[in-house]
């Protein structure tokens, strides 16, 4: 018999969580920038298969860097609608971990620590992972984006996000309500 040395339930699952598009939402700060700095309007709609710098003006849109650069970007994204609650109850019977690219932007670090000690508090420091790419070994990863699942052999869940919308070969999830139904 095989024993799982994190938890004392053999069903128990570690569970890879991404942070951006995921837990939290970039888009709609993004999109409040952008309205800010250049009047691109806050409805703004992104067809399936672009990213947000597909949608502004061709000028500034690579301002996007400079946004996700800053200082303090990170800090205040909004809580993608139903997260704390499926990770509270995905966190019952599993490990749960935060993965995020976070070294991708230096500044980053200490928004997304700031971040998620106010509104995941019941994570512990020792369940997050920032890292540049996501080689860990667990057993169900969530993340938006499908170059993360180069190489991982765990159970994918795609989180859907208006860039991924045309990929086929995951197994998607729309929201937190069906990431519970899929896991629990």
């Amino acid at each position: 018999m095989l024993l799982r040395i994190f938890g004392s339930n053999t069903n128990d699952m570690r569970i890879a969580i991404d942070m951006d598009e995921v837990l939290a939402d970039p888009i709609h700060k993004f999109i409040k920038l952008y309205n800010r700095d250049y009047g691109v309007p806050l409805d703004l709609i992104l067809d399936p298969g672009n990213e947000i710098y597909h949608h502004v003006p061709e000028h500034v849109n690579n301002k996007w860097f400079d946004y996700i650069n800053e200082k303090g970007f990170f800090r205040d994204l909004e809580v993608i609608e139903g997260s704390i609650e499926a990770v509270k109850k995905l966190q019952e019977n599993n490990e749960v971990y935060i993965v995020s690219a976070a070294m991708e932007f230096r500044n980053s670090l200490e928004d997304k620590l700031d971040w998620l000690a106010e509104h995941f508090p019941f994570i512990s420091w020792r369940n997050i992972i920032f890292c540049g790419d996501k080689i860990v070994n667990v057993d169900v990863m969530i993340d938006d984006r499908a170059k993360n699942f180069i190489g991982f052999n765990g159970r994918k869940l795609l989180f859907t996000s208006p860039h991924n919308l045309l990929l086929t070969d995951y197994e998607r999830v729309d929201n937190w309500t069906q990431v519970l139904d899929k896991l629990l």
